[in-house]
């Protein structure tokens, strides 16, 4: 049996690195989202109609479930919750 290693689950669970970088980009992007809709202390559906989305969208995005969301849907939501984004590009390793 060969050990593969990997920099990152998400090298590991992608077919292509362009694909292991968009799950990158919107694991951070979710992570952000979950961390600013906590600080609102607000019921979810007061979340949810802030946001523009349903309570049960609001809660997938809660619960992590990261298949469930485009890079374009995270970054209107991130922008709806009204975090700012900086795309930071650098050489490949």
């Amino acid at each position: 049996m060969e050990v593969q290693t990997f920099d990152s689950v998400f090298d590991a669970l992608a077919d292509t690195p362009a694909e292991a970088a968009n799950m990158k980009a919107r694991s951070e992007l979710l992570s952000a989202l979950k961390s600013r809709i906590r600080t609102w202390d607000m019921p979810q559906e007061a979340a949810a109609a802030r946001l523009g989305i349903t309570r049960p969208r609001l809660n997938d995005l809660l619960r992590g479930k990261l298949g469930k969301f485009s890079l374009d849907a995270l970054v209107n939501l991130a922008t709806a919750s009204g975090l700012t984004l900086e795309i930071r590009i650098t050489e490949a390793a």
